[in-house]
């Protein structure tokens, strides 16, 4: 990975946040990014996408934190229905990340990750899904309602992906605002919020720094979020539903609700 610039996490470099995307499809297997042999694994969960988790480098992180080896398939594909929004809550890791929002007429190309068991746990837990108060929820976006279309012409029949409970920030006119990148984020909103130069500085650099790893910094920004007037729906709230975690086969929060 290292030679397709792609190992860099944004954990370790909030800044870079989302991190570096591959050219084309891959099977992440430890530092090394190989060709697939296949782009629908039956026996995996697909996750769509749109932030950090479509990086190597953040994937290869999160699992390494958990001693999780085994590879991770991650298949471009084409997304009809999905733009790539910003989360209305200040993470931990120092940034502020991305989350989907309803874009009936948005086409972008995203990566869909095939998750085993161990997998799916563990990036679950990365995006606070097992806890009530966790920042994102994991839901299923079925078709026709958003297309997923792999390169060879496949159409999956859905695909999971999290969605953030706090909603996402919008562009000024209620609706929701695309993530132009994070230095650009930071600085348009320190710019825009006395109240979050504060709290957090007044460069991206400073803004990084103090929230990294400090939980009520990070709950405080999230707070003036909100109460500033910044936040609006992310129009996937219908698809949320309440769920658990665990391996494929054993809770039905696994598998596309019945409709």
């Amino acid at each position: 990975m290292e030679a397709l610039g792609l190992a860099a996490a944004p954990r370790e470099n909030p800044l870079l946040y989302p991190g570096a995307w591959p050219a084309d499809s891959g099977l992440l297997d430890g530092d090394r990014l190989l060709p697939l042999d296949r782009l629908v694994h039956e026996d995996r969960t697909p996750v769509l996408a749109v932030g950090s988790n479509a990086c190597p480098g953040q994937l290869r992180h999160k699992m390494a934190e958990f001693g999780i080896t085994t590879p991770v398939p991650m298949v471009k594909t084409r997304v009809t229905g999905i733009e790539v929004g910003v989360s209305a809550h200040v993470s931990r890791m120092g940034y502020v990340s991305a989350s989907p929002f309803n874009a009936p007429a948005a086409v972008r190309e995203l990566f869909v990750t095939w998750l085993d068991a161990e997998q799916l746990a563990v990036v679950d837990a990365s995006e606070g899904v097992p806890l009530p108060e966790g920042n994102y929820a994991r839901a299923w976006l079925p078709a026709p309602e958003v297309r997923i279309e792999l390169t060879d012409g496949t159409a999956l029949p859905g695909v999971f992906a999290y969605v953030n409970r706090h909603g996402v920030l919008h562009n000024g006119a209620a609706a929701p605002r695309t993530h132009p990148g994070q230095r650009a984020l930071l600085t348009e909103l320190l710019l825009g919020s006395a109240r979050l130069r504060e709290l957090f500085g007044v460069t991206p650099e400073e803004f990084s720094a103090r929230a990294r790893a400090d939980g009520r910094l990070c709950a405080r920004g999230t707070q003036v979020f909100a109460e500033e007037k910044l936040v609006t729906v992310s129009g996937l709230e219908q698809y949320v539903r309440v769920q658990q975690t665990g391996s494929p086969g054993t809770g039905s929060s696994l598998f596309p609700p019945l409709r």
